[in-house]
């Protein structure tokens, strides 16, 4: 069975919220770094794959450009865990 997580981008104004719902959600540590390589380290070995993660509403953010290196890290977990992990954007 594939693991889920969907976040509403309409909830998510800044990165810092970004990492506070993707770790509150997912139960993950109190010693989740929130920054890119906790990230990778909770999507490369410590989330239970195969996983979907959604990120719905993305486009019509006020400003999409700020979570460009986080979506860079989650399109690169894409190919190094060949598609185990997977990002949808909506």
């Amino acid at each position: 069975m594939i693991q889920q997580l969907s976040l509403d981008f309409r909830t998510i104004a800044a990165v810092p919220e970004f990492y506070r719902q993707f770790a509150s959600r997912l139960n993950l540590s109190s010693h989740f770094g929130n920054n890119l390589d906790a990230l990778w380290d909770a999507i490369t070995g410590e989330i239970a794959l195969p996983f979907q993660l959604t990120l719905r509403h993305f486009h019509q953010h006020a400003d999409p450009q700020q979570f460009s290196a986080l979506i860079s890290l989650l399109k690169e977990a894409e190919k190094e865990t060949d598609g185990a992990f997977r990002l949808i954007i909506k």
